[in-house]
């Protein structure tokens, strides 16, 4: 792109270029040079004014998609005109991995392995929002066992925790609140090391099964979970000690990332987006799932419109987990984790060897040993699934980052025919555009991170 030259002589009428109306005037010609601005008479001032008139200084810039304040393989196309920016949209498509597609190909039960790889950061509310749509298939809502319903009420408010950390963490650290980033990510291995005692992994879990949950809890569980609980209560205080209140934080947030209720309504944005709207839009408590609607918790709201309010909601709601999750513990029953029918419920009764991996000797000798029919029962259960009368269920829940929904298809076989998920970081990244146009280029930063996108629910 070619810079405007401009050629000032003022009080001088040159012989070459026409002379405008008044005292002074600018006009241009095309050479192959660019540009050429021929001016006559006036100040510096109106020649400056009409150089800009020609938007010829705005330059387009790609920020990312290795930046490292874009949540992963995000690429913004910036048109920036100095530091303003006058258009802003997302380049997606990264980190796509097929897994919508990858589904068709493997049975019911296996494709919570898929499903839990998606939004890294939330895995399960992947697999929750998979398995309640392949229930509602199945018809079996109700044959569900409370100490199942109640571990997935468990878990996933733990991992609401999790993420929202993750989110004031990482936002933290693109400011360069680094305490805050150390503090997050301290908190957040206390959560790992609880989902690592009950599904034998960090991340990736695949705990949550249609019909139920792969194991039930190991001992230790709930000493371990009570112990966190009141460390974390001590370490949200000093979020607020070192954000909450800290001007030079509020001033960089406040009236940054603007989005009223119209806009989230009409981008279909959902999750602490919208609630910092002032409305109080949670699927906890207008669409009930896993029992939501008996447990007591409040739905925190704010209505700054901007990153600011985001930031206390992810707060607040961070609060209403540990309350949750302290009734969760309070109604554990002993009891089964899995369905009783045989013919959907695997692993039914999987008792682990010493190794933590595979099946334990008494487990294969008494499938080995109760009848032929077990074994082939048992094979056939494994290796081709059950069947899914066919049908097409919607369900959704209140992932961290919004509404989520599982849009699950069966044509009456052993596996999907389709799987469709509404991510909610993918709908929330339309909303960039309205954020960040008009204002500042070191503050789409801060708007991206009161989004909190995570690239692996957008691409799929």
């Amino acid at each position: 792109m070619t810079a405007p030259h401009a050629h000032p002589s003022p009080g001088h009428h040159p012989s070459t270029g026409p002379s405008g109306p008044g005292p002074s005037s600018a006009s241009a010609r095309e050479t192959t040079e660019g540009t050429v601005y021929t001016v006559t008479g006036g100040d510096w001032d109106e020649v400056v004014a009409a150089a800009a008139k020609a938007d010829d200084e705005r330059i387009i810039v790609n920020m990312g998609p290795q930046h490292p304040s874009t949540h992963g393989v995000l690429r913004l196309i910036l048109e920036i005109d100095g530091e303003t920016v006058t258009e802003a949209r997302c380049g997606i498509g990264y980190l796509h991995t097929g897994i919508e597609k990858n589904l068709e190909f493997r049975n019911w039960t296996q494709g919570t392995t898929f499903v839990t790889r998606m939004d890294y950061l939330t895995p399960f509310y992947n697999e929750a929002a998979y398995c309640l749509g392949v229930e509602k298939l199945l018809g079996i809502e109700d044959q569900v066992p409370d100490r199942a319903s109640v571990i997935r009420v468990l878990l996933m408010e733990l991992n609401r925790l999790s993420s929202h950390l993750v989110a004031i963490a990482t936002g933290g650290m693109e400011l360069g609140a680094t305490t805050i980033m150390i503090y997050g990510f301290r908190d957040r291995e206390l959560i790992l090391d609880i989902f690592e005692l009950i599904t034998g992994l960090r991340m990736n879990h695949a705990y949550i099964r249609p019909g139920g949950l792969a194991q039930d809890l190991p001992p230790g569980t709930v000493d371990q979970i009570r112990a966190f609980l009141k460390t974390m209560r001590k370490n949200l205080v000093e979020y607020d000690k070192l954000a909450t209140g800290n001007p030079i934080f509020k001033a960089r947030l406040q009236d940054v990332g603007y989005l009223d209720l119209a806009g989230c309504m009409a981008l279909g944005v959902t999750g602490p987006i919208l609630r910092a709207t002032g409305l109080p839009h949670d699927l906890r408590k207008f669409d009930p799932y896993c029992g939501y609607e008996t447990y007591d918790f409040e739905v925190p709201t704010a209505d700054t419109c901007d990153a600011y309010g985001r930031f206390l909601i992810r707060l607040e709601e961070m609060r209403q987990s540990l309350r949750i999750v302290e009734q969760c513990l309070e109604r554990l029953e002993p009891g089964p984790v899995m369905v009783a029918d045989k013919k959907i419920a695997w692993p039914a009764q999987l008792a682990l060897g010493p190794d933590g991996l595979g099946n334990s000797l008494d487990h294969i000798k008494n499938i080995m040993g109760t009848s032929m029919e077990a074994l082939i029962h048992h094979f056939k259960l494994v290796t081709e699934g059950f069947r899914v009368p066919p049908g097409q269920a919607y369900v959704a829940v209140e992932s961290p980052k919004g509404e989520l929904g599982a849009h699950v298809v069966s044509d009456g076989g052993t596996r999907p025919y389709r799987v469709h998920f509404r991510d909610p970081s993918f709908t929330n990244l339309q909303a960039v555009a309205a954020m960040c146009e008009g204002g500042q280029v070191a503050d789409v930063i801060v708007a991206v991170a009161s989004i909190d996108p995570v690239m692996g629910g957008v691409d799929r």
